[in-house]
């Protein structure tokens, strides 16, 4: 395996220690996703991606069954896919995240970037992280604006 592909899994990430499944195969390495039950590519999004999803099953109670992963959203004629799509025991949104490449700096243009996805999906809470910082923010549709929250949003079991 080339090292410096994979530097990122030295990277201490802002999260709790997990154990995953890594399969090397033809000089690429993959990782198992427990949601869609299969081997993924192994990239610095998809490692972030990952462990928050280990986070919010194993953390804070989040049901697998209603975390949908790089779901389809259309924005201004522009086909894009959400990340991390965690929806209510009603079937409505409840969080949206967006994950970045721990190199990849939290910005107003990454807060951007889920709001923007957030008008099609309409969940009243987002997030973004870079597996070193999160940000969470419940969005008010009164005001149609977003305020930053302390902590993930908990999931009403």
């Amino acid at each position: 395996m080339s090292a410096y592909k994979y530097d990122f899994l030295k990277i201490e990430l802002n999260f709790p220690k997990f154990e995953f499944r890594l399969e090397e195969t033809e000089g690429k390495l993959s990782i198992f996703d427990s949601l869609r039950k299969k081997n993924l590519m192994l990239t610095p999004e998809e490692w972030v991606r990952q462990h928050m999803i280990a986070f919010l099953i194993q953390y804070h109670n989040y049901p697998k069954s209603l975390i949908s992963l790089e779901k389809g959203l259309k924005y201004n004629q522009l086909q894009k896919r959400s990340d991390i799509l965690v929806l209510d025991r009603d079937g409505k949104a409840f969080l949206l995240i967006e994950c970045k490449a721990p190199e990849i700096q939290l910005s107003q243009k990454t807060v951007e970037q889920v709001s923007v996805y957030n008008k099609s999906i309409a969940a009243p809470f987002v997030g973004i992280s870079n597996g070193i910082h999160h940000l969470f923010l419940s969005f008010d549709p009164k005001t149609q604006s977003y305020k930053q929250i302390v902590e993930i949003p908990q999931f009403d079991v």
